[in-house]
């Protein structure tokens, strides 16, 4: 068995189970992996992957496998990790796996570093962590580097900066561009997951509460949505005036991330940036606001600032932790201020992963095919690839769309007809 850490061989049985469960609800994806171990499209590529180490991303590593590829695995959250997924993937799979779930900054790192000693060829990222390291501490294995792809908003915004400094080395396909990535998992995954971690860290009731979201992108639409629905007030707070006035049109009450903090009760923040809520809104929170982050880094609080004024902190539920204030008011903070579809729940659905890492699959075979044209810089999914992946889903459902009939295509190229 080759290296790798992970928290409990034993657990690879239980972990073999979940994988399964998780590729019944990916069909799209288990059709890629029956063509790629037909045609492995991947064959020789060393690949080091930093994603979140499920069930769902486990069935991408092994379908990366039947394409021929040579890929491992670390996490790219320190609290994503399901346990059982990494013993199996190292026991049942022989892919080297790098991941413990709650693991300090300083294993974190470890493990993104034994996962580029892989010498990879190509990277496949969540957040950019792993792209960031090879960049600064590891340059001198840069020169081996082809491509590589880019699962979420965070890490596209890292590389597009990193891309526009010069810094970029080689080409990066953003996944995240997808349609059927942005769309249905951004939106729909983390609409449903995020609330799902919230109610199995506190057991809350959504009917009735006030729920503040940060930001009104496809993920903030998605929690929006989906808080509305369970019954709770929601407002949303944003910085981007055509965002702000969809969210008006929706029927959200939008103000400011000021006047939202005296009236939450929970706080979900999806923005990707930081300190959306800080220093100077949790005097102002009341008492037995729940702060939940859905976006990618914990920094979408000013956890520092929280520390500093609570008088004490313990944790009284499981991804639960509990700030004392001098007041006496309590505000809790959800599993370390990191995801909490994954820190405290077990993330999206497989059911919309199975479009996200289809894409991954198709995306990398893409890259292969079109190296020699491609330049040091962040690329959409081809709209093709897009396209296919719906068609594959809307199959796998049994759903059938209306086909355009000759005349109807021809009258949506031209322009000849008029009133």
């Amino acid at each position: 068995m080759r290296p790798a850490d992970v928290a409990d061989p034993g657990l690879a049985d239980a972990g073999r189970l979940r994988i399964e469960w998780s590729d019944r609800q990916m069909p799209v994806l288990a059709d890629i992996r029956q063509r790629f171990e037909r045609e492995r499209p991947l064959e020789g590529w060393r690949i080091s992957a930093c994603l979140h180490v499920t069930a769902e991303t486990a069935n991408l590593m092994r379908t990366l496998a039947a394409g021929g590829a040579d890929a491992v695995l670390c996490s790219s959250n320190p609290l994503s990790t399901q346990d059982d997924v990494a013993a199996s993937l190292v026991t049942h799979f022989d892919i080297p796996t790098y991941a413990i779930k709650g693991e300090d900054r300083d294993s974190y790192y470890a493990h993104i570093a034994a996962a580029l000693d892989h010498r990879p060829q190509v990277t496949m990222d969540d957040g950019a962590d792993l792209v960031n390291e090879l960049h600064t501490r590891r340059q001198e294995l840069l020169d081996e580097v082809v491509g590589g792809t880019e699962e979420t908003t965070t890490g596209v915004i890292r590389l597009r900066a990193m891309a526009k400094a010069g810094k970029l080395a080689y080409p990066i396909v953003a996944v995240n561009e997808a349609l059927t990535k942005h769309l249905f998992d951004n939106r729909y995954g983390t609409g449903q997951s995020a609330i799902d971690g919230i109610l199995r860290a506190t057991n809350i009731l959504f009917a009735g509460s006030t729920v503040v979201v940060g930001g009104y992108g496809w993920v903030g639409r998605g929690i929006a949505t989906r808080a509305h629905g369970m019954g709770a007030s929601v407002v949303v707070v944003e910085v981007d005036p055509i965002r702000a006035l969809e969210a008006a049109m929706d029927g959200f009450r939008v103000m400011t991330a000021a006047e939202a903090a005296r009236l939450g009760d929970v706080f979900i923040s999806g923005t990707g940036n930081l300190n959306v809520w800080g220093r100077h809104h949790f005097p102002e929170m009341r008492d037995g606001a729940i702060l939940a982050n859905a976006g990618h880094f914990n920094d979408e609080f000013e956890l520092g600032a929280l520390e500093e004024q609570a008088q004490s902190s313990r944790e009284v539920r499981p991804f639960t932790r509990e700030y004392l204030m001098p007041d006496g008011r309590r505000i809790y903070v959800l599993a370390d201020g990191r995801l909490v579809n994954l820190g405290a729940a077990e993330g999206h659905p497989a059911m919309v992963m199975d479009m996200s890492f289809a894409n991954q699959a198709l995306g990398l075979e893409w890259l292969r095919e079109h190296l020699d044209e491609l330049e040091p810089r962040v690329y959409g999914i081809p709209e093709g690839i897009d396209r296919e992946v719906a068609r594959l889903k809307l199959e796998s459902m049994g759903v059938h769309i209306e086909p355009m009939t000759p005349e109807q295509k021809a009258y949506s190229e031209s322009y000849e007809s008029g009133t």
